[in-house]
């Protein structure tokens, strides 16, 4: 059950008074009274009416003052005035409205006419306090919205700085909480990618400092790009070289495909990216090596400095393969091999002394995608 509005009456005539308390009282409305203009400001200060009637004629202050004052106030500027007036209302109304009063009642008042116009004002007011509610509920929620918003892009920021020292999957991870902890040391079978240039240390003999730089920025920029589109990870970095690898932290289905399609991007790319250095006079090459197997991965470094690490067998194939590549090769091992084979052309190089191996291994330089492919 809703509670009963409040209504205050200002009249200097007792008898006003009580009619109109006794009236207003049997309809269900709590009642207050005042006997002057000043009084009546005061209990409006103290306790906002959801309606006022408000006799004009009286000492101190008329009905006119008081409803000027009432609306002067931004807290009660909406509160419904009805003047009570003896006098000709036609002559009265328009100071009536100057005043801001919003309706007027005739002594002696009707009793049917008073309650009809106290429910309407006080239905009107109803809905313009509803209004104010949902307009002050809004603008809470505005300010709740433009908060989450702001830790949002505080959080993308934040992302964005963790992508640039880790890969960019392993940090989506840790922020979704997609796992319990992806940096723990596990045990995986991955495919891994080593691409180093031919020809730089010559490069940084004869060019300018800044067009070394030009040139790694335009060289990691393109070659990110193919890193990111065939879904590899790109574990580290170093001058010239970059380790990416396959199916960690993210698992992917066939790795060891995904690997061969982005080397051969890298090597049609770097050719391209490579014509106007050659006009240049420059002449650098890029070489890569892919092995597949099982690698330990996890976090490495220390306490104030964490990376991401892929250790095993399968990276060290990955990095003297690519060693061995010259310009323009992509030399994969046998297991790779065994996984590609019906979508790669390959020509066979034979068994490869490679460093820190002790038997030979057997590996082929990837020539092209077949047309099925």
């Amino acid at each position: 059950m809703s509670e009963a509005k409040k209504i205050l009456v200002v009249d200097d005539t007792p008898h006003n008074v009580k009619l109109l308390v006794d009236l207003l009282s049997a309809k269900g409305y709590q009642v207050r009274t005042a006997t002057s203009g000043p009084e009546a400001l005061l209990s409006i200060g103290e306790e906002t009416p959801d309606l006022v009637l408000l006799d004009v004629i009286m000492p101190e202050m008329t009905g006119y003052d008081v409803c000027k004052q009432i609306r002067a106030n931004p807290k009660t500027a909406a509160l419904p005035v009805v003047l009570v007036t003896s006098l000709d209302p036609r002559e009265e109304k328009i100071r009536g409205l100057e005043s801001g009063a919003d309706d007027f009642l005739s002594k002696p008042i009707n009793q049917a006419e008073l309650i009809a116009r106290v429910r309407t004002l006080l239905r009107v007011k109803s809905l313009y306090d509803t209004v104010q509610e949902q307009a002050a509920q809004l603008s809470e929620w505005n300010k709740e919205l433009e908060q989450r918003v702001a830790q949002q892009v505080s959080q993308l920021e934040r992302l964005s700085q963790l992508k640039r020292f880790f890969p960019p999957q392993l940090v989506e991870m840790i922020v979704a909480g997609n796992v319990d902890d992806p940096l723990k040391t596990h045990r995986r079978e991955v495919t891994v990618v080593f691409l180093d240039l031919r020809g730089f240390t010559a490069f940084t003999d004869s060019a300018e400092p800044e067009e070394i730089m030009g040139f790694l920025r335009e060289y990691h920029r393109e070659m990110g790009r193919l890193i990111h589109t065939h879904g590899g990870t790109l574990e580290q970095f170093a001058g010239d070289s970059l380790m990416v690898i396959f199916n960690d932290p993210v698992m992917i289905e066939d790795p060891a495909v995904c690997a061969i399609r982005m080397a051969v991007e890298m090597r049609e790319r770097f050719v391209q990216m490579m014509l106007p250095w050659k006009k240049r006079g420059h002449d650098i090459g890029l070489g890569l090596g892919i092995a597949h197997g099982y690698a330990t991965i996890g976090a490495i470094g220390f306490e104030d400095r964490i990376g991401y690490g892929v250790i095993g067998r399968v990276t060290n194939m990955a990095a003297r393969l690519c060693s061995e590549a010259k310009a323009g090769q992509i030399l994969i091992s046998q297991p790779v091999f065994a996984l590609v084979e019906e979508l790669v052309e390959v020509e066979d190089v034979g068994e490869l002394s490679l460093k820190g191996f002790h038997r030979p291994v057997p590996a082929c330089n990837l020539v092209k995608l077949k047309a099925s492919a």
